[in-house]
């Protein structure tokens, strides 16, 4: 399969995009398509061994970056690497676009400006997947549709269904809702409303689920809406951030304690790699009618090899066409 890196995606572009790119063609043997100021991707392809690798290059003239406003970005830079990328998806010229960049601006380009929604999709979701629990956990919708409608909640439980079945080899996804509290009374209107129809869906359904148990593991996919999604995921990312700085403060303090740490490096080395969501690599635009997998702006090359092998795995396990499908099965097309 082909695969398309937005080279000027991470804030520090093009090495990490470029250097990632280059380990995921050495691993994975597909064609790479890095898309960006080509003059800049050679300078960088020049510092690794790259002979043999299937590595193409496509210019784009212009660069979204992480201050461009989502909404007028698609109109006002036509040339940029997320459109030419997005394309080359549309016309069959690749199979899945990865990018780390501005992700409201991959949402607006995506959903407005090339490969549009899946029929049947009412809104796509922005998709984080968690490594917690010894598993990882999808949640959706984390930051795309800040007011959203029952019906477009179960619609992100149906993808996200999909998802952890044809892509991360889970038979029997459990799905959740979350709230603040484990009862079918709790929840706010929104949450009540939609846990009743949650309930006619072909999926295995388990109910509410609390912050605290979806980082036990209790549900392999957890539906939100994407204010509360987008408020979780960034209270995580920070807690996780402050906890590991205190630990490191702690350690250091004397000479007793700086031994221990010493000793204590081969399992807190081990934690980190379970948690760091560099070895996810990214997570996909559902409900958009193409592979479009998504990742941190500050992520390193390891963490673009890693958002290409979520790519390969979108492909492989013929999201789209399922979602397409599954989209078939409910009623309601407001397109």
């Amino acid at each position: 399969m082909r695969i398309v890196v937005d080279a000027m995606g991470t804030d520090s572009f093009p090495a990490p995009d470029v250097e990632g790119a280059v380990l995921a063609a050495r691993d994975f043997g597909d064609p790479i398509i890095l898309v960006g100021d080509e003059s800049a991707i050679r300078r960088e392809l020049a510092k690794h061994p790259t002979a043999g690798l299937p590595i193409e290059v496509v210019h784009a003239s212009e660069v979204i970056t992480m201050d461009d406003k989502p909404g007028t970005v698609g109109k006002a830079k036509p040339n940029s690497s997320m459109h030419i990328g997005m394309n080359l998806v549309k016309q069959g010229q690749a199979d899945a676009f990865v990018s780390m960049g501005n992700t409201g601006a991959a949402l607006s380009i995506a959903l407005l400006h090339t490969l549009r929604r899946i029929r049947g999709v009412k809104r796509p979701a922005l998709t984080g997947i968690l490594p917690f629990a010894s598993k990882q956990i999808i949640m959706t919708d984390v930051g795309a549709n800040a007011d959203c409608k029952p019906e477009w909640l179960i619609q992100f439980a149906l993808m996200g269904d999909i998802y952890a079945r044809t892509v991360m080899g889970v038979k029997q996804p459990d799905v959740a809702l979350l709230s603040n509290g484990e009862e079918d009374t709790k929840g706010n209107m929104l949450i009540q409303e939609t846990a009743q129809l949650m309930k006619a869906l072909p999926l295995h359904y388990v109910g509410n689920i609390e912050p605290k148990d979806v980082l036990k593991g209790a549900a392999d996919v957890v539906v939100m809406d994407g204010f509360v999604g987008n408020i979780f995921i960034k209270t995580l990312e920070a807690g996780t951030s402050t906890l590991t700085r205190v630990i490191r403060e702690e350690l250091m303090k004397s000479a007793l304690t700086k031994v221990g740490a010493l000793l204590s490096k081969p399992a807190f080395t081990s934690v980190r790699k379970k948690i760091d969501p560099f070895e996810i690599g990214g997570a996909p635009l559902l409900g958009i009618d193409g592979v479009v997998i998504i990742g941190h702006g500050r992520s390193n090359a390891v963490a673009i090899r890693n958002g290409v092998r979520q790519a390969r795995a979108a492909v492989q396990g013929k999201v789209i066409e399922t979602i397409r499908a599954g989209m078939a099965n409910i009623a309601g097309d407001d397109m």
